[in-house]
């Protein structure tokens, strides 16, 4: 065709329509999406403008009685201007999978709409969605953001228990190690005391059962004493067990937490789901080829065995080729 096509004189009532074919149909409705994607953006412009304009209390009569135009309509209109700058996205996309995509933050929804999309095993663009599969594309896409959200601050909040658990378990030990220390200075006082005479300086002679009674009080204080350390020491030994066990458990935790995130970061990647599921099943398909080249070699099927070692080989190969 020569020149632009003008769509506003194809489609005029009572024009002459030129020679249909393929190309020019193609071009009316190339042409029809680009404007009707730039008309949406004028509107908008427009609507935001004349609001800012008109005084309270002018602005719902305006629209009904100079635009026709209702209220919702008009702020569908002006969010479409507001959100997006690019007549060719509104374009590809309609108006209302474009208010639909609102609901996703400005920072993602770019992402979103220029990634493609895994709908019953079949790859489509968002343009190419339903009404209904671009609904439940998102709510999957914000389910997955919340998940990861959660397990986010799951993980910071377990993160934070393991470092008081590590600095309380340190304190323990501390305990532990000064209870550890009381009790063999204890157990070497009560050995020396034992091991040696009563001394008893007196400025009279005393009898000997007094001597005895007072070795023997020495020794029961003493005994007291190392008893008091020992249960110290079993105390400060139990709680640091339990704190033990504790950031085990915490420990666990972020384990089982860090695979949640990896399953939702999965969820959240169509692609990365996807390929995770093609891995997997490829795993399998290897593993079933090896038992059967396992089996024609304790057959003795060398030849047939051989052909699939080479097969796998080659195959091996491609994946590395691939991978690179």
């Amino acid at each position: 065709m020569a020149g632009k096509f003008n769509l506003a004189e194809y489609l005029k009532p009572g024009a002459a329509a030129p020679a249909l074919d393929i190309e020019t149909i193609t071009t009316v409705i190339l042409e029809a999406k680009r404007d009707g994607g730039e008309a949406i953006l004028r509107i908008g412009r427009a609507l935001l403008e004349a609001k800012s304009m008109l005084s309270h209390g002018e602005w719902l009569p305006w629209l009904e009685e100079r635009v026709e135009f209702s209220e919702r309509a008009a702020q569908n209109f002006m969010r479409l201007a507001r959100e997006y700058s690019n007549p060719q996205t509104l374009a590809d996309l309609g108006a209302s999978k474009a208010l639909a995509l609102l609901a996703l933050p400005a920072e993602e929804r770019e992402e979103f709409i220029s990634a493609v999309h895994v709908v019953a095993g079949e790859e489509k663009t968002t343009a190419e969605l339903s009404a209904r599969e671009l609904a439940q594309a998102i709510r999957e896409k914000e389910q997955a953001q919340a998940g990861l959200k959660s397990a986010e601050t799951a993980r910071e909040k377990m993160a934070k228990d393991m470092a008081f658990a590590n600095e309380r378990l340190a304190g323990l030990q501390a305990d532990l190690d000064r209870a550890k220390a009381a009790e063999a200075e204890a157990v070497k006082e009560l050995a020396d005391l034992k091991a040696r005479s009563v001394e008893v300086v007196v400025e009279q002679v005393v009898d000997e059962t007094a001597i005895q009674r007072a070795r023997a009080e020495a020794v029961a204080e003493m005994q007291a004493k190392v008893d008091k350390a020992h249960k110290a020491k079993a105390q400060a030994e139990a709680k640091r067990k339990n704190a033990e066990e504790a950031l085990e458990q915490v420990r666990l935790q972020l384990e089982a937490q860090a695979k949640v995130e990896k399953r939702e970061t999965l969820a959240s990647d169509k692609d990365l789901a996807m390929f995770e599921l093609l891995f997997t099943q490829a795993q399998e398909t290897i593993n079933k080829l090896h038992g059967l080249m396992l089996r024609l070699r304790v057959r003795k099927d060398m030849e047939p065995a051989e052909k699939l070692q080479r097969a796998l080989l080659a195959l091996a190969e491609k994946v590395r080729e691939v991978a690179q």
